[in-house]
């Protein structure tokens, strides 16, 4: 990842309006704060929450709190909780979330 020139910044995410979006069940609510090509997201998932699709987008992803499960194309299933990362290239391995009581991530992509 090269994250291009841009002035030190210190974004204060309560300024910052969330959006909802359904999954297959529950929701996905989003902080996005953009700087470049760069995605700065903070993302909670509802109790209960079924991504709708399958992401082939890079992330690096920390968990602030709860805990998901992330199931690639494959198969293959990871849980994420608290002071966990996971870290996936653009376009390498299909995955999708999940989480039964819901989690708080920081996420960059």
């Amino acid at each position: 990842m090269e994250i291009k020139a841009f002035p030190f910044q210190t974004p204060d995410w309560s300024d910052i309006e969330a959006e909802t979006h359904p999954g297959t069940t529950g929701t996905a609510t989003r902080k996005i704060f953009q700087m470049g090509d760069t995605r700065i997201r903070m993302v909670e998932y509802s109790a209960n929450y079924f991504a709708d699709h399958w992401c082939h987008k890079g992330h690096i992803i920390y968990c602030i709190s709860g805990e998901m499960v992330t199931e690639l194309e494959d198969g293959r299933q990871f849980t994420l909780s608290q002071g966990m990362t996971y870290h996936v290239g653009d376009n390498s391995e299909a995955h999708r979330s999940r989480s039964a009581n819901g989690c708080k991530l920081f996420v960059v992509d």
